[in-house]
């Protein structure tokens, strides 16, 4: 009868211990599923398609879009809140891209009413990796991520 005693403060440790492990992991689950959106709010949104066909996403105040056709890169700019073109002229641009695993750098200039373009080295993927730095006649300066 003892030895049965002496285990029975053990066995209430034990149940303690699996109550505290379930109330944390409950704990870990809600916090993660109430925390886990921040990050991609924090990152803006991007839409599938833009007006011109190519990949959007946010930047400062614009919405930008970059189209890759063959080796020349258009950033087209519009604002955000309104969606109008943003006109271009006396900007500056300078994208980074990923291509076939280098990086390519290529200036970008005032082109038509709200875009930049550039020239790359090489044909550019219909789809671009990297970022697209984009600076007003302000000198203000944003950065796109695609």
């Amino acid at each position: 009868m003892s030895g049965e005693l002496r285990l029975l403060p053990r066995l209430t440790n034990v149940r303690k211990e699996i109550d505290m492990k379930r109330y944390a992991l409950a704990l870990i689950l809600l916090l993660a599923a109430a925390l886990g959106p921040v990050p991609l709010a924090a990152q803006g949104h991007s839409h599938e398609k833009g007006r011109n066909g190519g990949q959007v996403t946010d930047a400062g105040s614009y919405h930008v879009e970059a189209v890759a056709k063959g080796n020349m890169l258009t950033v087209y700019l519009n604002d955000h809140d309104s969606d109008k073109p943003i006109a271009t002229a006396g900007f500056k641009g300078l994208a980074i891209l990923v291509v076939g695993g280098k990086t390519q750098r290529i200036q970008l200039a005032p082109a038509g009413q709200n875009a930049l373009t550039g020239r790359a080295d090489a044909a550019l993927p219909s789809s671009i990796k990297g970022a697209v730095q984009i600076t007003d006649t302000r000198n203000s300066t944003v950065q796109a991520k695609f």
